[in-house]
């Protein structure tokens, strides 16, 4: 019941806010902040390993957000209307210290909800010390059952083993229901959908089956491989009959559809057929501290020189002020209209 009130409230504070709008009329709500652009996972729809390889050059320290900087430019974006913050990568994991920065953010004022995105593999050893910090909920990637299915997706050959001890890790920790993304790719793994919603069904967790979705430039995404969120309705509602569910907010991603024997819910981003860039609220940070207003954006706005050399508050607010009230994006809506690819930034350096 608490974290149902939560939810309530949290909807109440989106409806009657004051946050800055763009030029649709979207209001600012949720802020994505990257911590790396670096991961232990080599997705084919993200960091295809012929690509990312052992001589990829990664941001150098010296170019990434501090925390301290990550914080105050969120503490900033909370006084313009964000209430929900999610920190990705890359892998945030790998970001020595990010419990610390976890720590911070929670003690910010505004600031009604703190998740995180993990491919969950390095979650055994942060877990507990993520959930003292202040972390509030937290969603794992996980793309198929399958281990083989699995391993040739990581591309580093990881087994599911590794990343279900993660999810065991968060639950001791205290965080339920755990959120499970998985990208449905067909002809990879759309034969094992229907064993993912069952397994965690079982236990308690809400799986969210992603579109594939042409994110950057380097996946080879092709429509003819997309799964639709409606064929993957209609392949789980074969054996696990399902009835739809009402949006909790205005601007969730996911269409949610619960089991008809109560035990749990299951939801699907359709991002490519059927666009909700009409309810978008996300604006994103990179790890190096360009501001995106899209997830296929082209091009973001830095911020990170005048964070350092010596901008005020008022000086920051106003950059982003005017990169929002500005924000046109709609890409999801506009794809099927477009004549040719257009070159967007890469998924793994803003976050899903």
């Amino acid at each position: 019941m608490a974290a149902e009130h939560n939810e309530i409230m949290t909807v109440f504070k989106y409806q009657n806010s004051k946050a800055m709008r763009d030029v649709f009329g979207r209001p600012f709500r949720d802020l994505r902040i990257s911590v790396t652009d670096r991961c232990n996972f080599r997705c084919t729809y993200c960091m295809p390993a012929e690509i990312f390889g052992e001589r990829y050059e990664f941001l150098p320290k010296k170019d990434l957000l501090s925390f301290e900087e990550i914080t105050r430019v969120t503490r900033i974006l909370l006084k313009l209307g964000g209430m929900k913050l999610r920190l990705t990568g890359g892998e945030p994991l790998v970001r020595n210290g990010v419990e610390h920065l976890v720590a911070v953010l929670a003690e910010l004022d505004g600031a009604s909800d703190i998740t995180m995105t993990t491919n969950a593999y390095l979650l055994p050893k942060f877990a507990q010390k993520l959930k003292d910090a202040g972390l509030q909920r937290i969603t794992v990637s996980l793309d198929s059952l399958d281990d083989e299915v699995f391993k040739k997706m990581n591309g580093r050959g990881f087994g599911v083993k590794s990343v279900l001890a993660g999810i065991e890790s968060a639950e001791q920790a205290g965080f339920s229901p755990i959120k499970v993304n998985s990208v449905a790719i067909r002809g990879v793994n759309d034969h094992t959908i229907v064993d993912t919603a069952h397994y965690f069904k079982e236990r308690g967790h809400i799986v969210r089956f992603i579109e594939y979705m042409d994110v950057g430039n380097l996946n080879g995404w092709k429509m003819d491989q997309v799964i639709t969120a409606e064929e993957i309705v209609e392949m789980i509602n074969r054996e696990l009959p399902l009835e739809p569910v009402e949006s909790t907010y205005r601007g969730e991603v996911a269409n949610r559809y619960r089991y008809r024997d109560g035990s749990g819910e299951i939801g699907v981003i359709a991002s490519v057929t059927k666009p909700f860039c009409g309810d978008c609220t996300r604006l994103r940070l990179s790890p190096e501290g360009e501001l995106f207003t899209c997830l296929f954006g082209t091009k973001g706005t830095g911020i990170r020189e005048p964070l350092r050399s010596g901008a005020s508050d008022d000086d920051i607010e106003t950059i982003i002020r005017n990169i929002w009230t500005a924000r046109t994006d709609r890409y999801s809506e506009e794809r099927a209209s477009m004549t040719k690819p257009r070159r967007k930034v890469e998924m793994y350096h803003i976050g899903g």
